[in-house]
């Protein structure tokens, strides 16, 4: 067992090496669920609350997430009944890079800023694959090609998104080419211009781990 720990805890530090030299931050520490929080309704309700309002719902909210969510070697885990994982900061332009694994019939997503999402999904049951913009609408929501693993292996994404453009490579595939991100939740206005990250799930078991993320400025750097 000591031995496991001590691989599991050598990769990390390979992993977060790796990671710092492109400018990466861990997005999580591999041990608990410091920087993270439950979600609380959607970026529109949650600007028209109160300060009080909004931090007791969050208290509520956290407790739900603890139930249902785990850091366990080094990943974090999902029992498959509860609500979205929400990152704590709020991130305006961004790259991250993230690992994910499904179970049959498993269906997840990444909210960019409050808002759905890029598609995780089984793609024996959806054959054009995970990484789509699902709730687009007017602009293209389906990937370029079917990239997925076989289900219950690993899979990377890697996602930028510049203003409105968001950009997906899933196992080093492009399946997500500069394509706009709608706002789902008011068709009428363009996506937040800074809003919390998301990792969501329809039900079912879940995984991720090697969360890295690299902010970037208004010059693209």
């Amino acid at each position: 067992m000591k031995r496991w720990l001590l691989m599991v805890a050598c990769l990390l530090s390979l992993a977060a090496a790796r990671a710092d030299e492109e400018g990466f931050v861990p997005m999580f520490n591999g041990k608990d669920l410091a920087g993270w929080k439950g979600l609380v309704e959607n970026p529109i309700k949650r600007a028209k609350m109160t300060p009080e309002e909004l931090a007791a719902k969050q208290v509520k909210a956290d407790e739900n997430m603890r139930a249902h969510w785990k850091a366990q070697d080094g990943m974090l885990v999902f029992d498959g009944k509860g609500q979205s994982l929400c990152t704590a900061k709020d991130y305006a332009d961004f790259e991250m890079k993230v690992d994910w694994k499904i179970l049959p019939k498993g269906d997840s997503g990444i909210y960019l800023r409050g808002s759905p999402q890029v598609q995780i999904w089984d793609h024996t049951k959806n054959p054009v694959g995970s990484g789509g913009l699902y709730n687009n609408k007017i602009n293209p929501h389906n990937p370029l090609v079917c990239a997925d693993k076989p289900i219950g292996e690993w899979n990377t994404f890697r996602i930028k998104m510049i203003g409105e453009k968001v950009t997906v490579y899933l196992n080093d595939k492009l399946v997500v080419d500069n394509v706009t991100l709608e706002n789902y939740w008011d068709r009428k206005q363009p996506i937040f211009p800074k809003e919390q990250i998301e990792l969501q799930n329809h039900g079912g078991p879940l995984w991720f781990r090697n969360l890295y993320i690299r902010e970037i400025k208004v010059d693209g750097k």
